[in-house]
Order: C-alpha cells, then structure tokens, then sequence
C-alpha cells in the first residue's frame, strides 16, 4: 500500500530527462575529473608516474566497480517505491544497501591491498611497481566510505535528486587539485609521494563526501519521509532482493568495466610510453560515455517510477526517448572529439612517444563511443524494468571473451593475421566486442519495453 497521495504518473517527457540527466551529467563528469586531474598532474611529473597512476587506478576502479555496482541493485526498487509513493519502504531499503556496503567492504578490502598479485599480473617494470602499490595502499583507506557513499548516489538518483550528488561531487572536484599537489609534490612535514599521492587525495575525499551525504540523509527535509525512527540490523529477505537484482547488475559492470581497465594491465607489459598513450585515450572516452551513462541512469529512473505507478506505456516512451536523445549527441561528441584530436592530446602529454601512440587509437575510440553509448543506455533501461540476468551474461561472453581475450590474442601474440598488434590489437578486439553487446542488448530492451507496454 501507498504511504502517501494517490499516485500519479511521472513525467516521463524530454524536459523530464534533461532535468535529471544534467546534473548526473555533472556529478559523473566531476567523478572522471578526479581522474582526469590525476592523469594530468602525474604525467606533468614523469612517464613512470602517468604509468603508476594509469595501473594502479585501472586495479582500483576494476576492484570499486564490481563492488559498487551490487549497490545499484537499489536503484530499480526505490525508484519502483517511489513512483508507488511507498516512501518509508525507500528509508528500509536505504539501511539495508548500508549494511551491504560493509559486508562488501570486508570482501573487497583484502583483493586491493594485494598488490604483489596484481602487479605481478601487470608486469611493471620495479619503478612504476612501487608507485603503483603505495597508490593502491593509499586508496584502500577510502574504500568503505567510497561504497557507502554510493548507496545515498543511488538513493538520489531513484528519487529525482542528483543536484544533491552533484553538488558534493563538484566540492570533491574543487578540492582535489589542491590535495594533490600537497601529498603529490609534499607541503611541510609531508612528503612528496609523487603519483603516490594522487591517491591519498582520493581516499580523502571519499570520506569527505561520506560525510556530506550522511549530512543531507539526516537534515534535508526532503528526505524526512523516508527515514524511520528505527535502526534495522540486516533483514534477510530485503538484502536477498537487492541481491538478486545487485549481483548480476555488479557482474555486468564488472565484466564492462575490467574488459577496460585490464587493458591497461596488459598494455603495461609493452612498456610505459604504450600503457600512457592508451591511459590518454582510455581517459577521453570515459569522459564521453559521461554523457550516455547520465541519459541512461535518467531514463532508468523514470522506467522505474513509471513501472512503480503503473503505466509501462509511459516507461516504453521514456526508453525510446532516452535513446534516441544518447545517440544524437554521441554522434557529435565523436565528431568533436576527432577534429579536436591533435590538441587534446597535447594537454595530456608532451612526451613523443606517448602522443604517437595516443593519436593511432583516437579512430577507433571514436567508434568505440558510438557503441558504448548504445549499450549503455540499453543495459540502464533494462535495470529500470529490473531485468538483469541476460545483460549479464551478455556482457561476460562479448566483452571479456571477445573484447579481453580477443585483445591479449591479437595485441600481445603473433597470429594467423600477422605480427602483435599492440595497443591498437586490445582497441580494435574492445570495439568489435562493444558492437556485439550493443546489437544484442538494443532488441532485448525493445522486446521488454513491448511486452509491459502490451500488458497495459
């Protein structure tokens, strides 16, 4: 039963998706900012730093997201509450995404602080080793509040709220520039830990913005309707659902998301200007997909609502429009992007070798682009109609069957098809492998939206 006004039904229009999209926009573009100044200001240092930084971030975020994204099993069912108006259903589910956050803080803590396994597995050469590993040990002290803090960046999102992470995001942002040249360059009694550094500013800032969404969760009155004056401990049944739904959710961004990142692993074992060109152009498309990623997220919440309230014709029209508004402005994005290629890399580097290796991906990451927008925003309105299963299984045969193993065969071995292909080997086996997933999750989310649209 409905715990507030008699449900009416979200609006589901373009202005609707701008209005939530744009802020997600900005959160999310602030988040790849964090990395993207570290990049900048690491490889400002040295080519051993940009290396350090590239491998030891492509090991955290692979570790980050896999966990992180078993919370985005909220997602569809505070979004289902709300637009039921089921308010206090959203603050249980709330405490309960808590209490999973830790559970998967004890389980993911131990695979980060293994650092010997993982850059043993990269093959860095001893210098970049060891900035790697003091970045990884840095970073691990934010963890916990890093995965707590994106149960509230779901929480915001289901609810029609994203100024609020965006918000705390950009205060992040503004923040880490002057955090990096304290630990990275040393102030005082601090020392310089070079790339080092880059991630004791991270962790900082995971438990400043903790701190600010916990703030808001208990003093904004917009959310007094959903908290309870109880403490719940965990509650079988409703992790179980969050769970189900999280769990092939977490192995779907797990599976896109390492299909990435483990390329700059195995890209490091051809040598540090080939893992800095490719960290460039990794860095310049995960800018772009910012722009799919908040359409995708915003069409995914007004399914969700949409579904909540009861009326899957109105969820069919948000997903529609959600596509066709991500692939208009990736086109552009790509088309920018390309004739822009020669001065974007010249902020990033000015080391030769690293630009020429750079400049020989920018074609295919241009189409990469393409594909990633597609399948983004397909997987996100899947999520809203919480259908998660086959996404996930799509994701591990074409991206890490595909896209990872089809890039170590033909990038780091001689094949039928002629010598190591290098960098460009691991780009071209990704895009082949992001056209497949975008090609089978397109008509899956079509199929879907159709049949609870033929239910109405």
């Amino acid at each position: 039963m409905a715990d507030g006004p008699a449900v009416r039904p979200p609006d589901t229009s373009s202005r609707a998706l701008i209005r939530l999209a744009w802020p997600l926009f900005i959160a999310n573009l602030a988040v790849i900012g964090n990395a993207t100044i570290d990049a900048v200001m690491a490889g400002r240092l040295s080519a051993t730093d940009l290396a350090a930084v590239a491998v030891g971030s492509s090991i955290y975020v692979t570790i980050y997201i896999g966990f992180m994204g078993v919370l985005q099993g909220l997602s569809p069912i505070a979004g289902h509450h709300y637009g039921a108006h089921r308010w206090r259903a959203i603050g249980d589910d709330v405490q309960q995404a808590l209490w999973l956050s830790l559970l998967l803080t004890a389980a993911g803590l131990p695979l980060l602080l293994s650092t010997d396994l993982w850059l043993g597995f990269a093959r860095t050469d001893d210098a970049v080793g060891r900035v790697a590993a003091l970045y990884l040990q840095a970073v691990a002290f934010g963890f916990p509040a890093a995965l707590a803090t994106r149960v509230f960046v779901t929480l915001n999102a289901a609810v029609s709220r994203p100024k609020v992470t965006m918000v705390i995001n950009v205060t992040a942002l503004a923040l880490k520039v002057p955090l990096n040249l304290v630990f990275m360059h040393g102030a005082g009694p601090i020392p310089a830990l070079g790339g080092a550094g880059a991630g004791v500013a991270t962790a900082l800032l995971a438990w400043l913005m903790l701190a600010m969404s916990l703030a808001v969760w208990r003093f904004d009155p917009f959310y007094a309707r959903f908290r309870g004056d109880e403490v719940h401990g965990p509650r079988w049944a409703a992790l179980r659902e969050q769970l189900k739904l999280g769990v092939p959710i977490g192995l779907s961004t797990l599976f896109e998301v390492t299909s990435f990142t483990f390329m700059a692993v195995l890209i490091a074992r051809l040598g540090t200007a080939a893992v800095a060109g490719h960290q460039i152009v990794a860095n310049l498309v995960a800018i772009l997909f910012m722009v799919p990623l908040s359409l995708g997220v915003a069409t995914s919440v007004l399914v969700a609502q949409s579904l909540g309230a009861n009326e899957p014709r109105a969820a069919r029209r948000a997903a529609l429009r959600g596509f066709r508004v991500a692939l208009g402005v990736a086109v552009t994005a790509v088309a920018l992007l390309w004739l822009l290629r020669e001065t974007i890399v010249g902020l990033y580097t000015n080391d030769p070798a690293v630009a020429a290796v750079a400049l020989s991906l920018f074609g295919l990451a241009a189409l990469f682009h393409l594909f990633d927008a597609g399948q983004g925003v397909a997987a996100f309105v899947l999520r809203g109609y919480k259908s998660t299963f086959w996404p996930m299984v799509i994701y591990g045969v074409a991206l890490w069957g595909i896209g990872l193993g089809g890039g170590y065969w033909i990038g780091l071995n001689a094949t039928p098809f002629g010598p190591p292909r290098g960098p460009l080997g691991f780009w071209e086996a990704a895009t082949a492998a992001l056209a497949l997933t975008t090609f089978l999750l397109c008509p899956l989310a079509a199929a879907v939206s159709r049949k609870h649209a033929a239910r109405a």
